[in-house]
């Protein structure tokens, strides 16, 4: 009697009395066995990204050198300008459409509406692979461009006011005569010539593209500030800058890709009818759903820690 109890249970999903649910088989919460499963894993999943972004946050505050987002991550594609976040602002701005796309596919799935499913699952797709895209355009301009690998950072912060001095220890001038200056908390770049530093670029965000070129000395002098009187070499940033942000967006474009292709696949399947003969809402495509709004919101957490603070 209990056996058949439990079987009705699973066919109908009605309400299954307490007692019951201590003889076995019995799903928590009306959930099957294969969502319950994606919810074990997804939050196992938050705890190894929670880890990465909190150790990220630690560093990042422990050094008072670390870039300025706004002035690491302002290129754009075809456009020669100095424009802050606003490529990063487009990749997150289609990873959350993707995941309204991925609501509809879920929805049209309940309705058992085939060609609906397959239509927004495709626009999931078209967009996670958008977002891919993007990634790659940015890595490709961080290494080749600006020259940052995993142990190696041009990309650096002042902590004080100062002049730019050249090789004879004279100040550098602008052209119009006027010492070539940088202020605290300024980000700069150091140019690099057959793999060696040979000068800064530029040293202000609102001025990307000048600055010291690369036949100028690498040497600064503070004239505000703890160093004032100092004369150094200027110096590269972090290392770990470089090795934590292609960790962290890496392993976050590897479940994108990871989801890009299941959607795929799914997709197929979808349309050729396989989940329309299981009668069972599609609930394939759910516990994707499951997964690719997850990969959206953890890449909100990555936006927010890498390129806001």
């Amino acid at each position: 009697m209990a056996e058949t109890s439990v079987d009705h249970a699973h066919d109908t999903h009605e309400h299954v009395d307490e007692s019951q649910r201590w003889e076995g088989a019995v799903s928590p919460f009306g959930a099957s066995y294969g969502k319950i499963m994606m919810w074990y894993f997804l939050v196992s999943d938050a705890f190894t990204f929670a880890g990465f972004l909190i150790a990220y946050g630690a560093l990042r505050f422990s050094m008072p050198t670390w870039p300025e987002p706004d002035f690491v991550f302002a290129s754009f594609p075809f456009v020669d300008a100095h424009w802050p976040l606003i490529f990063v602002t487009f990749m997150t701005f289609v990873l959350i459409f993707s995941s309204v796309t991925m609501v509809r596919a879920v929805q049209e799935g309940h309705r058992e509406n085939q060609r609906g499913v397959v239509f927004w699952m495709f626009l999931t797709v078209l967009g996670g692979a958008t977002f891919l895209g993007s990634q790659a355009y940015e890595w490709t301009t961080l290494i080749v461009k600006e020259n940052v690998t995993v142990t190696q950072n041009p990309f650096g912060r002042h902590t004080a006011d100062g002049v730019y001095l050249n090789a004879d220890g004279s100040e550098a001038k602008n052209a119009d005569g006027t010492p070539k200056t940088f202020f605290k908390d300024q980000s700069y770049l150091i140019h690099m010539h057959d793999g060696k530093p040979s000068g800064l670029v530029y040293h202000d965000p609102a001025q990307r593209g000048e600055g010291m070129t690369s036949h100028e000395n690498l040497k600064i002098k503070y004239t505000t500030g703890a160093y004032a009187g100092q004369v150094k070499e200027a110096a590269f940033g972090p290392k770990a800058f470089g090795a934590l942000f292609f960790f962290i967006t890496g392993f976050h474009g590897f479940h994108v890709f990871s989801g890009v292709l299941f959607l795929a696949i799914i997709m197929i399947n979808a349309g050729s009818g396989l989940y329309a003969a299981r009668k069972n809402g599609y609930e394939m495509v759910e516990k994707i759903g499951l997964y690719w709004h997850f990969v959206d919101l953890v890449w909100v957490f990555v936006f927010l820690v890498f390129y806001l603070l």
